[in-house]
């Protein structure tokens, strides 16, 4: 046996859990989400001792939110050094997603992992080989696979027949990118990592969503929710096509169009459309995203907060044979995903997301991106790991 497998297999067969023992845990990115999630992971009773950002800002506000006397870092490298480190929370942006997880897994940490997975194919594929390779717990943050209200949703999948569509989108308002100075010290190749030099410029880094260095706007980070609890429900795994297209982008300064609608087609012969658009009217966010499973015996709506089943009817007013409405209840949903991610560290089983579904909503998504900025259909041919036009 090689050391590294050695080592992964000692690591992986660490002692159970006592009852009380406190999982201690480490953040990397502590801008909003990652401050965020120090704090449900404190509310559950973890430990966050460590917490890294390359923007003092934001390792100021992430030191707030963690655990007293915990440990500041501007290189994430050594954070994962902490020997008594048993977690990482990476909230990055997307571009920094990969390497980051691979070495934490390589470290010997669980990972839970911000989505989307990865920014590109090749390294999402590296991800999935590199948990397996260490037995590391890595979980993925779409949430919904473990909020109930989704879990319950999907139990009715089995009342709608066959599935040839699905439709979906995401509606919200942006008036603009942020416009804003740093306020503070940054370690700007830090943040830039695998991305392509560029003078600093903080309307890079406010609004990274919008640049393609970096992510591939709301379509991706909303799509990899979308797409997620689409493959979920139909237990699908790779689209083997996909088109994608966009109006210009209508957010000065911005790369990443706003507006956009996307095409899958599924090897089991079904389509999925996802259309995001933020320059749509403002919503209570109860209403703000749907998914339809058209099936040929009913059709079943799952929102944000709400589903509900109907079965075929030709009456004007279609009635809800099943309804389930929990406004306000979607927060739920992370803390349930940190709890399940918790548990699974402590009982080593496979978490609600694990590795193989955000390989397979990465997929889609970068398939989305390359349609989209190549103005042509892409295929995804998963014996060469590779896109085709």
């Amino acid at each position: 046996m090689r050391r590294r497998d050695f080592l992964a297999t000692a690591l992986a067969a660490r002692s159970v859990w006592g009852a009380n023992e406190r999982l201690r845990v480490g953040v990397i990115g502590t801008g909003g989400r990652g401050q965020l999630l120090a704090s449900e992971f404190k509310e559950l009773g973890a430990e966050v001792v460590a917490v890294c950002d390359v923007y003092e800002p934001h390792l100021e506000a992430g030191l707030k939110a963690a655990s007293t006397g915990a440990r500041a870092f501007k290189d994430y490298r050594k954070l994962l050094e902490l020997k008594d480190l048993d977690a990482v929370v990476i909230a990055t942006p997307d571009h920094w997603h990969a390497r980051m997880a691979i070495d934490a897994v390589e470290a010997g940490k669980d990972v839970y992992l911000e989505k989307p997975m990865a920014h590109t194919i090749e390294e999402a594929f590296a991800i999935v080989e590199a948990t397996r390779r260490t037995r590391r717990i890595v979980q993925i943050g779409t949430q919904r696979r473990s909020y109930e209200l989704f879990l319950r949703a999907r139990e009715c999948m089995q009342q709608v027949g066959e599935v040839r569509l699905v439709t979906s989108w995401w509606m919200n308002y942006q008036r603009g990118l942020t416009e804003r100075p740093f306020r503070g010290a940054i370690d700007w190749r830090s943040w830039l990592g695998p991305a392509p030099e560029c003078p600093p410029d903080p309307k890079r880094f406010f609004n990274w969503y919008y640049f393609w260095d970096y992510s591939g706007g709301m379509m991706v980070g909303q799509g990899a929710h979308v797409i997620d609890a689409i493959n979920w429900f139909m237990n699908s795994t790779f689209p083997s096509a996909a088109t994608c297209a966009a109006t210009q982008p209508n957010l000065p300064g911005a790369e990443v169009p706003e507006t956009t609608s996307l095409t899958l087609l599924y090897p089991e012969n079904f389509l999925v459309v996802f259309s995001v658009g933020y320059r749509a009217m403002r919503y209570n966010r109860f209403n703000d995203q749907i998914k339809q499973f058209h099936g040929d015996r009913a059709r079943l709506d799952v929102g944000r907060e709400w589903f509900s089943l109907y079965p075929q009817s030709l009456d004007v007013d279609m009635k809800p044979s099943i309804s389930e409405r929990q406004p306000g209840s979607f927060d739920s949903a992370t803390r349930a995903h940190i709890r399940n991610f918790i548990d699974c560290v402590r009982s080593r089983k496979e978490p609600n997301a694990p590795v193989e579904a955000g390989l397979w909503t990465t997929v889609a998504l970068v398939m989305a991106v390359e349609s989209l900025r190549r103005g042509c259909q892409v295929r995804f041919n998963p014996s060469k790991r590779a896109l085709e036009t």
